[in-house]
């Protein structure tokens, strides 16, 4: 038996599980608050070590062997010669450079291309558009950048003691937008494009490398982005997917290959274990919920409109709503708006309003499934994710709406679990007791498991009547029978 931690350092706060390398059990935790802004959209990276410090006291990390890191995806940590920050660190929710993401696009000659080239169309999260944001706004800064980190791998490089050698891993790489999950390779030419040079960049290392040990002793793991870290945590496999409800949604998948979509649908992402993660996002999910609870005037939010969408019926009566209240990402529709069809004197009752707010975001997130399940990919049970999963009428509607068993698992910080298991990969392999292609055999999350049962007719008739308003409304949005 031995000990490793795991931290994640997420956008708001660091969190520390500590485990026990076998089974994976948390022995002991540690939480802080990130000393900024919670909305702040840059930061001074010392912000991160100041709450790590805080979360690590009171003996946390007592007997630990080594550690994994997770962090916040799409920041861009630019540096120096000398490896001092150019300016401050900017996140991944700063939207400055969203007109520098389409100058990309054009730069390279259009979506398909950038799909080829890294798996994924430029969007303004990602550090190739924020470095050209800073070419094209603070270029006295942008000309003094000579390497480019993100969050996990300056906090990687820091506990390291700052040296020569800078790592990343394939699953926070592939989201830079100038590093191919498909050929697992840098693209320095789209870094030129983007600031106007060349920038030192961090090498990638695989699933169980180590990317050093701290002059105490302790082992530091290659550590990935929050998204590949979750994923590692929950115990996610080919085959299984992950539905995220926030205001916004996503839906992943473990694949066996990089997807490329000229699109712009697909982000493909390299996952922890040496698998890909290609992931589809919505612009809308809770939203939806939430704005029509807001419509009826209930004060219970989301919560009690899920208790009225249970009076209804399956199919709402005939109503249906398309939940592109901002625009949406899947189909590419960025300046839709929301549609509410079928509405007849039977249907306008609050609890089929209710119920077609469920099924609509349901039916979104499914076709958003479906992208992923038309190029290929397995899909034979659904994980089910965000606060929302634990209403009743997501539960209720979801496997039939979805067509697949759903587990919804028990709430836990699944990105510093993640990065545990990896520590504890890394750990094993070093000594010669893990096989560096097979990750520790943790057991997996605590989990409500539900099936479609008898149900799976009845969503079927829900996802038809969904896709005929969709396709009324919007004739071609899915061009080749992605969705249905």
């Amino acid at each position: 038996m031995g000990i490793v931690a795991g931290l994640d350092s997420s956008s708001a706060f660091t969190h520390i599980v500590v485990c026990d390398t076998d089974t994976g059990a948390v022995l002991r935790q540690g939480y802080a608050a990130h000393p900024v802004e919670a909305k702040a959209t840059e930061v001074d990276p010392q912000a991160w070590l100041l709450s790590l410090g805080e979360a690590a006291s009171g003996g946390v990390l007592e007997g630990v062997e080594a550690i994994g890191v997770s962090a916040q995806q799409h920041g861009l940590v630019p540096l120096d010669r000398q490896g001092n920050l150019v300016r401050p660190a900017l996140l991944g929710n700063d939207r400055r450079a969203q007109a520098s993401a389409a100058d990309l696009i054009d730069g390279l000659g259009g979506r398909q291309a950038w799909a080829e080239a890294v798996g994924s169309v430029p969007q303004a999260a990602q550090a190739v558009a924020k470095l050209r944001w800073l070419a094209r706004t603070e270029p006295e800064n942008a000309r003094h950048v000579a390497a480019v980190l993100q969050p996990h791998d300056w906090l990687v490089w820091q506990l390291l003691g700052r040296p020569a050698r800078r790592t990343t891993d394939r699953g926070a790489a592939s989201g830079t937008g100038y590093w191919s999950a498909g050929s697992g390779s840098y693209r320095p030419d789209l870094v030129e494009l983007a600031l106007g040079h060349q920038a030192a960049l961090p090498e990638v290392l695989g699933p169980a490398d180590t990317a050093g040990t701290t002059p105490e002793g302790l082992l530091i793991s290659a550590g990935t982005g929050e998204i590949m870290a979750a994923a590692f945590g929950l115990g996610v496999a080919a085959g299984d997917a992950v539905v995220s409800l926030g205001a916004s949604g996503s839906v992943m998948a473990v694949h066996h290959e990089a997807l490329a979509d000229p699109r712009g649908m697909i982000t493909s992402f390299a996952d922890a274990t040496g698998m890909h993660l290609p992931v589809v996002h919505t612009s809308n999910a809770v939203r939806a919920l939430r704005g029509t609870a807001e419509m009826l005037g209930l004060d219970g939010g989301p919560e009690e409109l899920s208790e009225l969408a249970l009076k209804s019926t399956p199919g709402a009566s005939g109503l249906v709503l398309l939940p592109y209240l901002e625009g949406e990402r899947t189909p590419r529709l960025p300046h839709a708006a929301g549609t509410l069809s079928g509405l007849r004197r039977e249907s306008m009752r609050p609890e089929h309003l209710a119920r077609a707010a469920f099924e609509g975001m349901l039916c979104s997130l499914t076709d958003a499934l479906d992208v992923l399940r038309g190029r290929g990919v397995e899909v034979r049970r659904v994980f089910l994710l965000g606060a929302a999963a634990e209403l009743p009428a997501v539960r209720a509607l979801a496997p039939a709406v979805f067509g697949t068993q759903v587990v919804v698992p028990q709430p836990e910080q699944y990105a510093a679990l993640g990065a545990a298991r990896q520590a504890a990969w890394a750990l094993g392999v070093s000594r010669g007791t893990l096989d560096p292609r097979t990750p520790p055999a943790w057991r997996g999350a605590a989990a409500q498991v539900l099936e479609p049962g008898d149900e799976l007719a009845v969503g079927r008739a829900v996802r038809q009547q969904y896709a005929a308003t969709r396709d009324q409304i919007h004739p071609g949005a899915f061009g080749d029978g992605d969705a249905v």
